[in-house]
């Protein structure tokens, strides 16, 4: 149909996104090499931004494997060729399909992973890892295999196949709009959150002094510390996310524009009683015509999308990969790049001192290949560097007498007001200070009761 309602040279200008996507897909390799060859300090890789960059690859692949196969877009004068007639549709349709699955779903855990760490405060360990993996490749397989036996692909306009319209909307863009739509509100309210702990942090920012007589009251100091460290975290989280958050807001825009175009263009193109009531003027001037299609493309411009929307569809396909390598590259891996080639292809012999053989003649002793613990050559010390007193000479009496034989003076402080005194003299108890009777010495005080038996 595109042969006739769009104008001469349409279908050439179609490969202009296939080139598109090869570039693109160059620039999606390094990434992954990158990711793949260089230390986590040059690329800063994640295994969110390595799954989303092999999602665009698989989109990339669709629109390369036509420039090299050149399939025929036509079974015969009126039907065009599908996945059952075409090896090279199905392999491109099944790529352009996984592909975009597999972009939309890995954004959504993108979206929903920051949204758990900003809003949340939810460390994402092994069991979020696991649980990403299976929402990013588990999903876009079953909705591959769904979409394939259930409406399948077929040339539709350029040299990729692209899904048939019957029941497209309910197999494969109802669900990934669904999950497009999910993405975009949870990054939504993370923008909002984050816009409310700046907002409130800016209005606890006021000064720590009080000029009431009241003092400060503990619960109040403690929602201000609350908001700043608050505030505090949501920076950091979102000076390294950033990247991501921009990525997920440009890819779902491009999903919702070539997902309203599609949507539309299925639309327009159904069988249907309004269909022939339209197109009756246009098929009209063809038989006026006698099939000249240049006399009528401007009564055929109602029927389809014109050929600027169609386009622009394709091509923002296809800058996916560019925009991957913008929010995720890093300008530290041409770095990385540059010490990797530095350090493989110009290195130098290693340097081994010739010290490392003085000791001994077997090698395994410093190479550490032997199991067993070698033998030390351990010598006596010369007497040069022994030392010149020995321990004999020292007597435990000299040295206690060191220790505790002499006193210090006792020095009394500047700023002290204490003063020591002097010891008092020793005083006997008096025994008339009390009820008790003196001691007779001579022992004549001393009288005993003689009671009679």
């Amino acid at each position: 149909m595109t042969d006739w309602t769009y104008s001469d040279g349409f279908e050439s200008r179609t490969e202009i996104a296939n080139w598109v996507n090869v570039a693109a897909f160059v620039l999606s390799v390094y990434l992954l090499l990158s990711f793949a060859v260089l230390p986590v300090k040059y690329t800063h890789r994640h295994y969110l931004s390595v799954c989303l960059t092999l999602g665009v690859v698989f989109m990339e692949l669709a629109f390369i494997i036509p420039l090299g196969t050149k399939p025929a877009q036509c079974f015969n004068e009126i039907t065009p060729n599908d996945m059952k007639s075409s090896g090279s549709c199905a392999i491109s349709g099944a790529f352009l399909l996984f592909g975009g699955w597999a972009i939309v779903m890995w954004v959504f855990v993108r979206a929903l992973a920051l949204h758990l760490q900003i809003c949340w405060e939810v460390v994402l360990g092994d069991k979020s890892f696991y649980t990403a993996l299976v929402l990013g490749w588990l999903i876009p397989v079953v909705g591959l295999a769904l979409t394939l036996s259930l409406t399948g692909v077929s040339f539709r306009f350029g040299n990729v196949c692209h899904i048939n319209h019957k029941d497209a909307l309910q197999d494969y863009w109802g669900p990934l709009l669904a999950f497009a739509a999910l993405a975009l509100v949870l990054q939504f309210v993370t923008i909002g959150y984050c816009v409310q702990v700046y907002v409130k942090s800016l209005l606890d920012d006021k000064p720590t002094t009080n000029t009431s007589s009241q003092p400060p009251t503990y619960q109040g100091s403690m929602k201000t510390v609350t908001a700043r460290q608050t505030y505090r975290r949501v920076k950091r989280v979102i000076e390294l996310q950033w990247r991501g958050a921009s990525i997920v807001l440009v890819i779902i825009a491009e999903v919702v524009f070539f997902s309203v175009v599609f949507v539309s263009m299925d639309n327009s193109t159904k069988v249907d009683a309004e269909l022939l009531q339209k197109s009756q003027r246009w098929l009209t001037c063809l038989v006026a015509n006698k099939g000249d299609k240049n006399k009528c493309l401007s009564l055929a411009g109602g029927l389809v999308k014109s050929e600027a929307v169609v386009m622009a569809v394709l091509i923002i396909l296809g800058l996916s990969g560019f925009w991957c390598l913008m929010f995720m590259g890093r300008w530290s891996m041409t770095h990385g790049w540059a010490e990797f080639f530095r350090t493989r292809l110009f290195r130098k012999s290693e340097f081994v001192s010739a010290d490392a053989r003085r000791f001994s003649n077997d090698p395994r002793t410093y190479e550490m290949l032997s199991g067993a613990t070698p033998q030390l050559n351990i010598q006596t010390p010369d007497r040069a560097l022994t030392s010149p007193r020995m321990r004999s000479e020292f007597s435990h009496t000299d040295t206690k007498q060191d220790l505790y034989g002499s006193g210090r003076a006792y020095v009394t402080p500047v700023a002290s007001y204490s003063h020591p005194t002097p010891p008092t003299q020793h005083k006997e108890w008096d025994p008339r200070s009390t009820h008790a009777r003196p001691i007779d010495v001579s022992g004549k005080g001393l009288e005993m009761n003689i009671y009679p038996g």
